[in-house]
């Protein structure tokens, strides 16, 4: 059965369709673009429409449009509408009108990618459940992610993010959740928040997601935070129940125990009195906190809890948001690795701390390498958008408590240079304007035994540092190749 005919389109975008057609998708990137996909011709950093005659070559079903592209033969297959974004916001809307599924929003300053994919995980064995992919949170993440989910769909995850004041009740009133989530509220974004009243304002924002609300609805807050109580105000202003999650006493979900251990967390629970076991395949407290409160919302939205908390329990973050791996330096000795924790997506003070927590708490190999020690290595990008205390928020991370126990920490990008100057002697690694500078030096920075973080904002490009370290050993391996050759 088709996700859109060109009827059903028509219908809910109120555009007009050059002929029949059918599509089994909904795409907005002929890189990933399968054949049968509708094609929505946005425009951002390019036009759209500069892609529609490649994208119905690679066989698009039809290509949303505001007008007919150059190079498209007469009679393609077009739905013509005045504004493309507009009109993939209708679909979205038509989309989430026609299932029955049950919806969960999910918003924070730090971990709503992660709780999303949790959500998925604890959700997918309980029936037919559509979540978003990568990071889709945005203006147009969220119209795209209801327009791509099923009419058959049982649970739907929907993460909504922000940039700027205002944006988050418009996709919140689109995805019409029955349970919305707040995983935190922590100072990212800041620069946008400039007379928006700072952290506060920012809690107001995440709550607006409260206002999508469906009658009846249900709001999980994290209740550890100094905000907590302007979540809860403006939950009560929209939501029929409220849940609470965190670590502090009186909370309706509470963690009592984190433990983290290799490739795992573990945090003893209780809900109302009720105790049970939340684990994850990664280690990290954060991750368990995120975990408890995603429990509370799948068990409001109606799911099973004890069926939840099995599936969490072999769950592990997406690529780039804190997962670990093993980079083998040399494919001959078993023993020449480094332990790697990608967590390059992404950066603001809370998210960072939490990073270095991680870190701090990793277990280096010695007798190996060059060292003969192990580290604890952090290389640590710009955090992007902090407002006027930029600098001195950077600087601050000198002081995290996690820094007692790592071993030496290199510093990339401008605002970086803050920290840098601010670390002691024996930590302070390399400062460096671009990621280039160091991925020419990263083969003797690190050596086997060294458990190493990468962490920045996204635009500061420290992923491709990733890169250069996963290449390491397929260096070493082509050597080896070669030699055997």
């Amino acid at each position: 059965m088709a996700l859109w005919t060109s009827a059903d389109a028509v219908a809910a975008t109120g555009g007009t369709s050059t002929r029949d057609w059918a599509a089994d998708g909904v795409s907005i990137d002929t890189r990933t673009l399968a054949p049968g996909d509708l094609f929505v011709a946005l425009t951002a950093e390019r036009d759209g429409h500069e892609f529609v005659a490649q994208a119905l070559q690679k066989g698009a079903a039809a290509a949303l449009v505001s007008r007919r592209p150059d190079g498209v033969a007469e009679d393609a297959p077009l739905l013509i509408v005045d504004d493309v974004l507009e009109a993939l916001g209708r679909l979205g809307v038509a989309g989430r009108a026609r299932t029955q599924a049950r919806v969960l929003a999910i918003t924070g300053s730090v971990g709503k990618t992660s709780a999303k994919e949790m959500a998925r995980t604890a959700l997918d064995g309980q029936g037919a459940t559509h979540a978003a992919v990568a990071s889709y949170n945005n203006h147009w993440g969220v119209p795209l992610t209801l327009a791509r989910m099923p009419p058959e769909t049982k649970f739907a995850v929907i993460e909504i993010g922000m940039n700027h004041p205002g944006e988050i009740a418009p996709l919140a009133r689109m995805a019409r959740p029955h349970v919305a989530l707040i995983t935190t509220v922590a100072p990212a974004h800041m620069e946008a928040f400039v007379g928006h009243g700072g952290l506060a304002g920012i809690a107001r924002e995440k709550a607006a997601i409260f206002e999508g609300l469906e009658p009846g609805g249900v709001a999980v807050i994290n209740g550890d935070l100094s905000v907590s109580d302007i979540l809860s105000a403006e939950a009560r202003r929209h939501a029929a129940r409220i849940i609470t999650f965190g670590t502090s006493a009186g909370l309706h979900h509470r963690l009592t125990d984190i433990r983290v251990r290799e490739g795992a967390t573990v945090g003893q629970g209780r809900a109302w009195r009720t105790p049970f076991m939340v684990k994850v395949a990664t280690e990290g407290g954060h991750f368990a906190l995120n975990a408890l409160g995603v429990v509370a919302a799948v068990q409001a939205l109606g799911a099973d809890r004890a069926r939840a908390l099995v599936a969490l329990g072999d769950w592990a973050p997406p690529a780039g948001r804190g997962t670990r791996e093993t980079v083998v330096i040399d494919p001959a000795i078993e023993t020449e690795t480094i332990e790697l924790i990608d967590d390059a997506f992404n950066a603001n003070p809370a998210s960072l701390s939490a990073a270095l927590a991680v870190l701090a708490a990793s277990r280096p190999a010695d007798g190996v390498g060059r060292v003969r020690k192990g580290r604890r290595i952090a290389i640590l990008g710009d955090m992007l958008e902090l407002g006027p205390d930029e600098i001195a928020l950077h600087a601050a991370v000198a002081d995290d408590p996690a820094m007692a126990k790592l071993s030496i920490v290199h510093c990339v990008g401008p605002r970086m240079k803050s920290l840098h100057e601010a670390l002691p002697d024996r930590l302070r690694g390399r400062w460096v304007k671009d990621p280039d500078t160091l991925i020419a030096e990263i083969e003797r920075l690190v050596d086997s035994g060294d458990v190493l973080l990468v962490k920045g904002s996204k635009s500061i490009k420290v992923s491709r540092i990733v890169d250069a370290i996963r290449k390491l050993g397929q260096r070493g391996a082509s050597a080896k190749e070669g030699e055997r050759a």
